[in-house]
């Protein structure tokens, strides 16, 4: 994406303050955020261009970029957690173990527990 997303002079956080058409000139002033994947540094987005044009398969992935499965999976978890979303993996882990842990406890049947983790898959 090649826009700068950390001042150079301080490390703080850039945003957009001008559009411009670049057909009629008309131009856009306010204070915009820049898009979330300009988080991501080029041979990250890179990365990413080939996971969406695989659909998501690893097995794929690995393939194109001659890169072994655990480094997929690095990468993915590194992207994941630079664009703030590698705590939804975690959560969603933690919601499932408790589910879990109140099965083990008694607190609430096998059928209920599965119907709980269907409903955290939708």
């Amino acid at each position: 994406m090649n826009i700068p997303n950390k001042c150079p002079s301080c490390d703080g956080k850039l945003t957009i303050t001008e559009l411009c058409c670049s057909d009629c000139k008309t131009t856009i002033r306010g204070d915009y955020s820049l898009p979330i994947f300009s988080l991501l540094s080029q041979e990250e987005e890179n990365f990413l261009r080939v996971f969406l044009a695989a659909r998501g398969s690893i097995k794929e992935v690995e393939r194109q970029l001659g890169i072994s499965y655990p480094t997929v999976k690095a990468k993915l978890d590194a992207m994941l957690n630079r664009l703030g979303l590698g705590s939804l993996q975690a959560e969603a882990k933690k919601r499932r173990l408790e589910v879990v842990e109140r099965l083990e406890r008694g607190e609430i049947t096998a059928a209920e527990a599965v119907a709980i983790l269907r409903n955290f898959e939708g």
